[in-house]
């Protein structure tokens, strides 16, 4: 298990189950497919303007209005009418969250600038150092081990956890405030403190897997994303296969994520969704490269709009999908404006995947299990695939 302080742990989980951080309306997608609500002159209408028209928003919206009007938190009401509306995926963020969420679409985070993940003994293991963070200049490298955050020991701890730890997620921590970390190199044990700043993420990431084989892997459907796998599997060498590696990937834009199947396939469907009993559906561009053998791995924490691509991919037979069962989230949220510039996400709907399967509470399984030696696996089948092509 990895992760890496940009866009990998889900924030606030107390307010609203907020594991939509970067699985964005869908709504968004519609910008690029046409689909966006309407007024009665075919005109699109603002998101918020379309959420809001929804009684569930607007039960969430008057207790705003009546807390404001009573000089009360606008915020804090909004959250107890969310929370007493059932539904798990909601969230409530404050304006400065809300802008923090769209800059983390956009790629930025604030951090330090590590990726660790979790040994088999429990410690947590620096994997990689981002070039010019905070943690590069403090001479920290891959192989230290981290052992505590803050005083907070980390050993045994999910790495999602230790990430929220070093982003400061629970105090909202912005860009300048210090974290102090507990590290070991060999026999050397020593603190280090770091002043957190803001970054540019790398959503993906590309290298080589034996003499035959490319490895995309995609964190998070930021901005961009699509563009950037699609320009990794033409510069793959001509005989190399594709193992597109979506552990982790917490989920993103869905437009990213249709994009990015648009690399793999020569248009078709890709999803079907809903809103408010409303069918659309999302379609792949044409011109994707269809010959290269290809696999998707998966894991617990692949979510959302990384599950949308899995069961595009799979239903097409495009790939053949190894790891573990998603996580099985196929909710559609969409953003409503509250009176203090706060927003509320409620969900309006549920995607499937071409052959109709439901994600939402049940995930996908895939086509081969596998956990621990998860990409040795896909090396093997890659290899399948290349000789009986």
């Amino acid at each position: 298990m990895s992760g890496r302080d940009p866009l990998s742990s889900p924030r606030r989980f107390g307010r609203g189950a907020a594991l939509t951080v970067v699985f964005a309306s869908v709504l968004v997608a519609g910008a690029a497919t046409g689909s966006l609500p309407v007024d009665g002159r075919g005109a699109p209408v603002e998101r918020s303007q379309a959420a809001a028209s929804r009684p569930e928003a607007e039960a969430v919206t008057r207790a705003a209005e009546e807390a404001m009007a009573d000089g009360k938190s606008p915020l804090e009401a909004a959250e107890r009418a969310v929370s007493r509306s059932g539904d798990r995926w909601a969230a409530v963020y404050s304006e400065g969250e809300y802008e923090e969420f769209a800059e983390a679409l956009d790629g930025r985070y604030t951090g330090v600038g590590l990726e660790a993940r979790r040994e088999r003994d429990g410690l947590i293991e620096v994997t990689e150092v981002r070039s010019g963070s905070p943690a590069a200049a403090a001479g920290i490298r891959a192989g230290d081990r981290l052992r505590s955050v803050d005083g907070k020991a980390v050993d045994g701890r999910p790495v999602t956890e230790v990430v929220a730890l070093l982003r400061g997620d629970a105090t909202d921590a912005p860009a300048g405030t210090t974290v102090r970390l507990g590290l070991e190199r060999g026999t050397r044990a020593w603190t280090q403190t770091l002043r957190r700043a803001r970054l540019s993420a790398d959503s993906v990431t590309v290298r080589a897997l034996g003499a035959r084989a490319t490895v995309i892997t995609v964190a998070a459907f930021t901005r961009g994303v699509g563009d950037t796998v699609r320009t990794a599997v033409r510069a793959a060498p001509a005989d190399a296969g594709i193992v597109l590696d979506l552990r982790g990937n917490s989920g993103g834009l869905v437009t990213e994520a249709v994009s990015t199947a648009s690399a793999f396939l020569d248009g078709g469907l890709v999803a079907t969704y809903d809103v408010d009993g409303e069918q659309r559906a999302l379609h792949a561009e044409p011109g994707g490269d269809t010959d290269r053998p290809l696999v998707a791995l998966v894991d617990g924490g692949t979510m959302s709009a990384a599950e949308l691509l899995t069961g595009a991919l799979q239903d097409r037979g495009r790939a053949v999908v190894v790891g573990s069962r998603t996580f099985g989230k196929g909710s559609v949220q969409m953003p409503s404006e509250l009176p203090d510039g706060s927003v509320a996400e409620l969900t309006v709907g549920h995607y499937r995947t071409p052959s109709g399967r439901a994600v939402d509470g049940t995930g996908i399984t895939p086509d081969l299990e596998a956990d621990d030696g998860a990409l040795e696996r896909a090396e093997t089948v890659l290899s399948g695939l290349g000789d009986a092509s």
